[in-house]
């Protein structure tokens, strides 16, 4: 009998110790974690597969999150219940197949070790799901059903996510970022869960209301960056604004402009315990948003690509940073267009080794880096790179060059090889990858700080490009993001819509009080 009793407690004890808690907590509130992230554009055919989520397990999800860290003060307040969190770099529409099996296996897990006090949903809010609308109002929906309505669920969004009545009927506690670039992005996942824990051990339970706002609005990222005004003091007012008592949290959602659904558009959501506080702050913040309309613009200038490339190569101001916007792959372009890359490599100013030093970050190329494994550094390649996803604009980019470097072990790309042709410098790279960060040049043997121009893949620049560049101008070229999103092929969002129909009436933007 004694052997039994040893040999339950000690199953007992690797269940709890597998799922990041001790059985010595007892007692404390039981809090689940789950969530699926990505930004996918229904304008791009890429697809994004399960893989490509980099989905973590059990107790591997408490590595996403730092302020989870085991000596940490939050880890001790709960018996933590990790499911599945999952982070893909955007891209195309999620799989119908991906996306069940990942929805399914969290269901399973949350089933599997019901019941809890709270749950913290880690959402993007932008996913597009082959032949599903609101994939994240379809994904807290059936989170709902699972753990039932007696737990508290707080979520997490980016601020260019959507949300959907459904999503705001099914959530409890909700918050989003007030930055883009997203500086504030691990402070937000933090707030949300801390704001949790509270409401849980307090036994102030569920929020007593909570506003929503559906504002006609739909506009890019590049041009509500809160870097400059309006955006800067739109999104500045925020945290103000709800700092009050009877106001828990809340926020502004931009909302993502390259997929084509009802939901999405601007919103603006309040919760709290005092009627009149969260309504009126709602109201004022949906006001604030869309007064400032007229003034959203790019962060910063924008030309076509050869005044782009015309500007860039008579400044003196190096390096001088262009974003090849069409193909973000952060904003979920399928990073494979060649467009912007065959125009490069059709112009003579760099067909000498002499030329103007210039970088192009990044092209896929799978073919191409196996050539470049085999041929070594100093090698010869001959070969074909991009356009395998999107060939809507530009054919495969022939390349032929000497390889500069070839490094593997990177998350996203995988391997990466830089080639020179003439004065250019292309990355190509196993699997689509953005470069955001400098370390992401240098490991590569590149140095961008003493390179004339740089060409990324990205919108507005992330931080560490952003501090490094001397010049930059946003070049509007083609892809599934492109910026021109008033000539996209919309047939399903709401209308009116600015900046769609710039001369709608005022909008009814009473504070909704969701059930």
């Amino acid at each position: 009998m004694k052997k039994l009793s040893l040999l339950f407690v000690v199953c007992c004890s690797i269940i709890w110790l597998g799922m990041g808690c001790h059985p010595a907590q007892k007692g404390l509130p039981r809090i689940a974690i789950a969530g699926l992230g990505i930004e996918s554009s229904t304008f791009s055919p890429a697809t994004t597969d399960e893989a490509a989520f980099h989905a973590k397990y059990d107790s591997a999800v408490f590595s996403t999150y730092p302020f989870m860290a085991a000596d940490s003060p939050l880890r001790h307040q709960a018996i933590w219940v990790p499911t599945i969190v999952g982070h893909s770099l955007p891209g195309g529409a999620v799989t119908r197949e991906a996306y069940e099996s990942l929805v399914g296996k969290t269901l399973d897990t949350l089933k599997k070790y019901a019941p809890y006090d709270g749950l913290y949903f880690d959402i993007h809010g932008a996913m597009s799901v082959v032949g599903l609308d609101d994939p994240e109002g379809d994904f807290i929906s059936r989170i709902r059903k699972a753990v039932g309505n007696q737990t508290i669920i707080s979520t997490s969004m980016d601020l260019h996510g959507n949300v959907s009545m459904r999503l705001a009927e099914n959530t409890d506690l909700i918050t989003v970022y007030r930055l883009a670039p997203h500086e504030d992005a691990m402070q937000t996942k933090e707030r949300a869960v801390r704001e949790l824990v509270d409401r849980v051990v307090s036994g102030k339970g569920k929020p007593a209301y909570k506003a929503w706002i559906p504002i006609p609005v739909l506009l890019p990222g590049e041009k509500t960056s809160t870097r400059i005004e309006p955006a800067k003091s739109v999104f500045g007012s925020i945290a103000p604004t709800l700092a009050q008592d009877g106001i828990i949290d809340g926020g502004i959602w931009v909302g993502y402009p390259w997929a084509d659904e009802p939901r999405n558009h601007a919103v603006v959501m309040v919760t709290g315990d005092d009627k009149d506080k969260v309504t009126y702050a709602a109201e004022q913040l949906a006001r604030s948003f869309w007064e400032a309309r007229n003034g959203y613009a790019f962060v910063a200038t924008t030309k076509s690509w050869n005044e782009t490339l015309d500007s860039a190569l008579a400044s003196h101001q190096h390096p001088f940073f262009i974003s090849d916007m069409g193909d973000n792959p952060t904003a979920g372009g399928a990073g494979d267009v060649t467009w912007t890359l065959n125009q490069l490599l059709s112009r003579p100013e760099f067909k000498a080794a002499n030329g103007p030093s210039l970088i192009y970050a990044s092209v896929p190329g799978p073919e191409l880096v196996k050539q470049a494994m085999a041929a070594g550094v100093g090698g010869r390649v001959d070969g074909y790179a991009g356009a395998k996803v999107d060939a809507r604009f530009s054919p495969p980019a022939h390349i032929v060059g000497t390889v500069e470097s070839v490094v593997s072990g990177d998350v996203d790309a995988e391997v990466e090889t830089v080639i020179r042709v003439g004065s250019i410098h292309v990355i190509v790279t196993q699997k689509r990858k953005p470069y955001h960060k400098e370390i992401d040049f240098t490991r590569l043997g590149l140095a961008p700080r003493k390179t004339d121009i740089v060409v990324v893949k990205i919108g507005y620049l992330e931080p560490e490009l952003y501090a490094m560049r001397s010049g930059w101008i946003m070049a509007l070229t083609p892809g599934g993001v492109d910026q021109d999103i008033e000539h996209l092929p919309y047939k399903r969002i709401e209308r009116p819509m600015f900046p769609f129909d710039k001369d709608m009436k005022d909008p009814d933007l009473t504070a909704r009080l969701v059930k």
